[in-house]
């Protein structure tokens, strides 16, 4: 096979329109230009160089437009492309620097297959992103030989690219909530507030901290036509956060609601509060009976088997207080499935009289807390966000972590998470949408005869 026509054919497989392979050799890791010996196959370090050339007028890397006259030409420069054959791929190409009279610039001229700046192609890139959404980025530049840095700039430029063919979503539902970043973290603060868009469950902001300050430095970066979108906050019953809101000009019209996640998490403290005074405060025989027992009492009536039905019975049994706080944990959740507000209000109406009792402590923090959350915990009844996309976001949260064994870079995890909640693989669309990460799609060629 001659050199043209083996040109040919590697100018299909790069792909690009208006480029053209002229010249293909393989390079050792020294830079040394070798040649296959005999039948013996090259090593798989061994480098497959693609020298390309222009074959139409070069475009201007700030318009994008065509011109006629060249500045300056520069040494040649090299990016790296996706291996072939398992053999790493560069392609060797000398710029030139522009005249464009329309930017009356001198830039240096748009390659196709990189931006501005990048020693890597878009593709290439694009690989590396995709593969660091699924394994540490130690892991990604390990396999592909690079460095770590290299593989974190890559990904950063890809998920940038990402981003910019996505449309403004206005914000309507807004969710609050806090992360801690465990006990060994290097930080001065052991906390962040995670703010995210509830109709997207897209994460939008990450702030030091969780105090009132911490929110309302947000807050105040929302224009007022922002502000004015904002429908309602959805939070858990964290005060600051709800100062925050409630002292910000320009959100009065927005209420907040509590979700029921951190609801039910307060009727279960108080039904594990009880369940360890009529245990493990009483004595070594209830003590026995009581083991074992605390994710079963919380776990819902309805999630359970005939069997732990009749362990759940037999530990009420044992005490009548324990049976009422169990069954307000119950008729607590229903409350929360209400389909109005105003079946919701008669049913915490009941439930405030059942917790009416100052003698029982936990019942009593449960009633004080409910009543003084009226109008929040009923805001859930009228407007129905899809508050378990806060706890989704939680788990998408830990699962990047710990694959990464934490992060420094609060805004990098931050891009990251937004990157895997927009593009769940659940479908043929979202695996496209995944894999194409924000690269023009290609254009149809024509069919060889």
């Amino acid at each position: 096979m001659g050199m043209g026509q083996r040109a040919r054919i590697l100018t299909e497989i790069l792909g690009f329109d208006g480029w053209r392979v002229k010249e293909a050799y393989f390079e050792s890791a020294a830079g040394e230009r070798v040649e296959p010996i005999g039948g013996f196959a090259l090593l798989r370090e061994t480098r497959l160089m693609l020298v390309v050339e222009r074959r139409w007028l070069p475009r201007c890397g700030q318009c994008g437009g065509p011109c006629r006259e060249v500045h300056e030409r520069l040494p040649p420069r090299r990016w790296a492309d996706l291996p072939w054959a398992e053999h790493p791929v560069e392609l060797w190409y000398a710029p030139v620097r522009v005249e464009c009279p329309r930017c009356i610039a001198t830039p240096v001229e748009m390659v196709a297959w990189a931006d501005p700046y990048q020693r890597q192609t878009r593709r290439l890139q694009q690989r590396l992103a995709v593969e660091a959404a699924s394994m540490p980025v130690m892991h990604v530049a390990a396999l592909h030989g690079l460095s770590w840095l290299t593989v974190r700039r890559a990904e950063e430029r890809a998920i940038e690219r990402w981003e910019a063919t996505r449309p403004v979503v206005p914000l309507r539902q807004a969710a609050v909530d806090e992360k801690s970043l465990g006990r060994r973290h290097v930080l001065d603060h052991k906390f962040v507030t995670l703010v995210s868009n509830l109709e997207t469950g897209e994460p939008l902001w990450i702030g030091k901290g969780r105090g009132e300050n911490t929110l309302k430095r947000w807050l105040q970066s929302l224009s007022p036509e922002q502000k004015a979108t904002i429908e309602l906050f959805a939070m858990d019953m964290h005060r600051p956060y709800w100062n925050a809101v409630d002292n910000t000009r320009g959100l009065e019209h927005a209420p907040i609601v509590h979700d029921p996640f951190h609801i039910m998490k307060l009727a279960g403290q108080m039904l594990d509060e009880l369940r360890r005074e009529v245990f493990f405060r009483a004595g070594p025989e209830l003590r026995a009976i009581g083991r074992g027992l605390r994710w079963l009492l919380l776990r819902a009536w309805e999630r359970t088997t005939d069997e732990q039905k009749g362990a759940i019975e037999v530990a009420l049994s044992h005490n009548r207080t324990l049976a009422r706080g169990y069954q307000i944990k119950e008729e607590l959740r229903e409350v929360l499935h209400a389909p109005d507000r105003a079946a919701m209000e008669v049913g915490l109406q009941r439930i405030l009289r059942r917790t009416a009792r100052r003698d029982i402590r936990p019942l009593r923090r449960l009633h004080d807390t409910l009543n003084e959350r009226w109008n929040e915990i009923l805001a859930l009844a009228e407007h129905r966000p899809p508050t378990g996309r806060i706890e989704a976001l939680n788990n998408n949260w830990e699962t990047l972590v710990r694959r990464a064994r934490g992060y420094r870079d609060h805004n990098y995890l931050l891009r990251k998470l937004r990157f895997m909640i927009a593009n769940p693989i659940r479908s043929q669309d979202g695996i496209r949408r995944f894999l194409a990460l924000g690269l023009t799609p290609p254009m149809p060629r024509r069919q060889a005869a």
